[in-house]
């Protein structure tokens, strides 16, 4: 469980330095970019598990 909270601090440190040098203004486009970006990311790997469980043809198995 160490990894988690490590992760979690380095997180919450780069969100701090983000926010000093980018201002706080510019979080809310940041946070709407990287939303869309985790969005995209998980359509697209629901995407391959859809195509990994499709039937495949029979005649290849044989």
């Amino acid at each position: 469980m160490r990894c988690v909270s490590d992760v979690a601090v380095v997180l919450i440190v780069v969100l701090i330095i983000v926010l000093i040098i980018r201002g706080p203004k510019t979080l809310p486009e940041l946070g709407r970019i990287f939303g869309r970006g985790v969005r995209e990311a998980r359509a697209e790997a629901e995407k391959l598990r859809s195509e990994d469980d499709t039937p495949k043809d029979d005649s290849a198995a044989t």
